[in-house]
């Protein structure tokens, strides 16, 4: 079945405002890498909750050679808008690691700037009158576990979350948003490297298997064992009950003077 984003916008625009209700949520907080992913959510961010109610956050490690993009995107939707530095941040935790006798290994160096820009989102949330930080994963790079958990994989909800990589750019095209956001190779902003590079097979390989359930055999082992591997960072926390039953007070108990 052909995609059809005009038809998809209105249902999903409608989710986003009950899900910020849900939240007694007033400004969507947003990531802005200038990428696809952050720019569709910004757009749709804008198109439901109105620009005055979107804020978006610029967050380079140093100096960010395609930053351009992240302050254009914020200009073509006129949001309200901050950079943070997270450079600082990164490296201080890194050297407090190093003064404490541990040598991070590559997979620190490269998951730690993701959870510190998490960090930040929630501090600039916190510190705006109702905000929510929102999710911008796509259903593609979550098949194959291509996030960080606490990291990028964290928000309060995700409007790209059951959408590949190639939906995400048909809605992009349907809100309006300018090729230049969304035809940039996707990279991690981290390494270097583009997010194909890293995974070893294209976006486009997991959408096929996806939606149409056709894929190379070899690659298909590839997608399967990521996709395995990588469920916990998508289940709800597990606990150990051991049968234990689960009894939930009256929230009116709490208040009662008798029940101290």
């Amino acid at each position: 079945m052909e995609f059809d984003a005009k038809a998809q916008l209105a249902g999903l625009l409608e989710w986003m405002r009950t899900q910020m209700r849900a939240c007694g949520g007033q400004t969507a907080v947003i990531g802005i890498s200038g990428g696809k992913d952050s720019s569709v959510v910004a757009a749709l961010s804008a198109a439901a909750y109105g620009r005055d109610h979107v804020f978006g956050v610029l967050m380079p490690d140093g100096v960010q050679p395609d930053i351009d993009y992240s302050r254009d995107l914020v200009e073509f939707l006129q949001v309200p808008h901050c950079t943070v530095n997270i450079h600082a941040a990164v490296q201080g935790v890194l050297g407090e690691l190093k003064s404490a006798g541990m040598a991070p290994s590559r997979q620190t160096t490269v998951n730690l700037p993701s959870r510190i820009r998490m960090s930040t989102l929630y501090a600039v949330a916190q510190t705006l009158p109702g905000g929510i930080v929102i999710n911008t994963s796509n259903l593609s790079e979550d098949w194959v576990g291509y996030c960080t958990i606490y990291g990028d994989s964290a928000g309060a909800f995700s409007p790209l979350g059951m959408y590949t990589t190639e939906e995400v750019i048909a809605l992009g095209r349907e809100l309006g948003l300018p090729e230049k956001f969304l035809i940039k190779p996707p990279s991690d902003g981290l390494t270097g490297l583009t997010d194909e590079d890293n995974l070893g097979f294209t976006y486009h390989a997991v959408n096929e298997y996806i939606r149409r359930g056709v894929v190379d055999p070899a690659i298909k082992e590839q997608i399967d064992r990521k996709h395995d591997v990588s469920r916990f960072k998508f289940q709800t926390l597990p606990l150990y009950q051991n049968g234990l039953p689960i009894v939930i007070p009256d929230a009116t108990d709490f208040y009662r003077p008798d029940k101290k």
